[in-house]
């Protein structure tokens, strides 16, 4: 009996998946994930499975499953994706960001690349794997988390301090933002070369508040303790300081490989012309070369002629390997004496080897669809559930496989409006992530 592969409905469930509202707005105040949780656990269940569904506050649902393989002695590979989705203001997008809408040969909607576009690669080949009566070389456990979007406390977070149990004898890990292709020009021919970035490294995360206090007092008198005034001293150094580059592992293969491919030499002071052949992935990979502060709040004062006592401001940095305590050191000496930094949220960062026995199945996987490919590691300038696994001793990797065209502004499909993912990447992913399966 000819059962239906995962390429089949990849791209149904990706649609299904993005008509239902999971969106988070980091404050508790979104409709949680346990719609989408229903819907994954109902799909599943239509195979035989049977999930686990936990929520870590009402409507905050993660799903997991563990699929048994033929050596149980080996250490389990966890496939997982998130089922939140940032907000989407739809008076900006050209479609109903929650229409799942095709259109140019694209689904469209908020989640096709982030994330739910994985989410449903998975879920296809998870159906098929049950249908076709297959069973994968070691256990898997399959995970749908709640909250990726806002640091992963109310998903992965919660389920490896309060569940660790699901993840038993797991020891590597695939998820997000990893396996997608870029086109460069090869060296010796000019044509176009694919190569595919397969995540290894991502940057910690480190979400600081700052706060300004001074005098407050009528806007019409001179103040010389002026707490917005202070905070505003403290954004502009923040944001004029230039951070030192530094060329991690993963960053280092990257760029080596890519003067290989296309024959265009760099420096360390210099890599403006292979950064600007990365297409929809130079803004990530750029984001690596060092570690980043960016202001992204600033409020303060409740009228307009009342000085206020205090000043609020946010910043999102990401740091490289090893560099978490000497940013924030950084930060607290560019704030300067009439600011305190806090921490609002952090999280580690993560590198692991380009090579070993899972590595060397998803290059095989990627080229045997797409022969001729080139597979380049990278790191990832934002973050994935992979920090939360890593309290596990779980080895993360990004691989979300997508064979992209050259033209696609991929990296700002993340977060930015419009999202859309080809369907034939979808389809392309899918065959990708079966063939892993069957031989990781």
């Amino acid at each position: 009996m000819q059962t239906t592969s995962p390429a089949d409905e990849v791209v149904q469930l990706t649609q299904e998946l993005i008509r239902i509202d999971s969106s988070n707005y980091g404050d508790g105040s979104g409709p949680g994930e346990r719609a989408a949780a229903d819907y994954v656990m109902e799909r599943l269940r239509e195979v035989g499975l049977e999930p686990e569904v936990h929520e870590s506050d009402p409507g905050r649902a993660s799903v997991v499953v563990r699929i048994p393989g033929t050596d149980r002695e080996r250490g389990a590979l966890c496939i997982h994706g998130h089922l939140d989705v940032v907000p989407a203001e739809a008076s900006d997008w050209s479609v109903d960001p929650l229409s799942g809408e095709l259109r140019d040969g694209c689904v469209w909607g908020r989640g096709a690349v982030d994330m739910k576009g994985m989410d449903a690669m998975i879920l296809a080949n998870v159906r098929h794997l049950v249908r076709s009566g297959e069973q994968p070389p070691r256990d898997l456990v399959i995970a749908f988390f709640a909250d990726e979007e806002a640091g992963g406390v109310k998903g992965a977070a919660h389920l490896v301090e309060h569940h660790p149990e699901l993840f038993d004898g797991v020891t590597e890990a695939i998820s997000e933002v990893g396996g997608y292709s870029i086109t460069v020009p090869a060296r010796d021919s000019g044509a176009d070369q694919r190569v595919y970035l397969l995540q290894t490294a991502e940057k910690g995360i480190l979400w600081l508040r700052l706060t300004a206090t001074g005098r407050a007092g009528h806007g019409s008198v001179p103040n010389d303790d002026n707490a917005v005034g202070h905070l505003a001293d403290a954004i502009s150094r923040i944001a004029a300081h230039k951070w030192p580059r530094e060329y991690i592992a993963s960053v280092r293969e990257l760029l080596d490989g890519l003067s290989a491919t296309t024959g265009i030499a760099y420096n360390d002071e210099d890599p403006e012309r292979l950064l600007e052949l990365l297409g929809g992935a130079e803004g990530f990979v750029r984001a690596t070369l060092q570690d980043t502060a960016n202001v992204t709040m600033a409020q303060a004062g409740y009228k307009h002629n009342v000085i206020p006592q205090t000043a609020t401001g946010r910043i999102d940095c990401r740091f490289l390997p090893g560099h978490g305590e000497e940013l924030l050191q950084t930060i607290r000496e560019l704030a300067g004496d009439r600011v305190e930094v806090s921490i609002d949220h952090e999280a580690i960062a993560l590198e692991a080897d380009f090579a070993g026995e899972l590595v060397d199945a998803m290059r095989a996987a990627i080229e045997a669809e797409d022969p001729g490919a080139q597979v380049l590691p990278y790191c990832l300038s934002g973050g994935t559930d992979n920090k939360s696994l890593k309290a596990l001793g779980i080895t993360g990797y990004g691989f979300a496989p997508l064979r992209l065209p050259a033209d696609l502004d991929f990296g700002g499909m993340f977060h930015g409006v419009d999202e859309r993912v080809p369907t034939d990447a979808l389809e392309f992913g899918a065959r990708v992530l079966q063939r892993l399966i069957a031989t990781c």
